[in-house]
């Protein structure tokens, strides 16, 4: 009897999560990077690693810091045996580009990366696990965002009101935002060629025009950018039961 053809064996996605983290808090006002304030005593950054360490399909997480940064190898990094840290640039871009680096000497190109704020400390798995679900077969990738409640307004210069726009047709991007491995190194690639800036992962492969999906998620997974964030994102862990009674 002739043998069988021969059948490719499937190969396992492998995801990778990528925190740029090397910011210094130019916007919060803050002497301490805001990435090390602390929400009921514990650092922002550490609310981020803890959520993306607690899922067990992530090969590693990268974590870029600023160059001079010793507070993470000196406090948090023995909680973190999954952490991969290396050293990132002036901008986010910049370093999220050098996350992407050492990736080459790791990932495939069909791989998945996780890019995540470090300073969206209200995360939920079940954001990761629906982002993940909802794009296991698309060959780019997505992000996660929430819809827009409030009435958007168009103004001049001036600050005049120019328009209404229709708030249905509008998101708010947050992260992790989920792209294959080769797909994102080529944006970021394109970026650094073009010398363009782009504000978010979505935006660089938007670039190369390929399509990028919107997962809806939670709206609570703020981003810290202001004083006022704080008192919120201790709220909000509170109440996503993260914080002991």
């Amino acid at each position: 009897m002739p043998d069988s053809p021969t059948q490719p064996i499937p190969t396992k996605d492998n995801y990778w999560a990528l925190v740029p983290a090397a910011g210094i808090g130019k916007r919060l006002g803050a002497k301490t990077p805001k990435q090390y304030l602390k929400l009921h005593g514990t650092e922002v950054l550490a609310w981020t690693l803890q959520t993306l360490s607690q899922l067990d399909f992530l090969e590693k997480i990268v974590l870029v810091l600023h160059p001079d940064d010793d507070y993470f190898s000196i406090n948090l990094a023995k909680d973190f045996p999954n952490v991969l840290v290396v050293s990132g640039g002036q901008e986010r871009q910049d370093s999220v580009a050098y996350g992407l680096e050492f990736l080459q000497t790791l990932a495939k190109d069909e791989d998945w990366v996780f890019v995540h704020d470090a300073a969206r400390p209200c995360l939920t798995k079940d954001d990761m696990n629906k982002l993940r679900s909802v794009l296991e077969n698309n060959e780019t990738g997505g992000i996660l965002a929430s819809r827009v409640k409030d009435t958007l307004k168009h103004s001049d210069e001036a600050l005049n009101i120019t328009s209404t726009l229709d708030r249905d047709e509008y998101w708010l991007a947050a992260t992790p935002q989920l792209f294959r491995f080769r797909v994102l190194l080529d944006a970021f690639d394109k970026l650094k060629e073009s010398g363009q800036r782009a504000t978010d992962e979505a935006a660089a492969v938007e670039a190369l025009g390929l399509p990028v999906r919107i997962v809806e998620g939670r709206s609570d997974n703020i981003k810290i950018t202001s004083q006022e964030d704080l008192a919120l994102a201790e709220f909000i862990l509170k109440q996503l039961g993260k914080v002991n009674a």
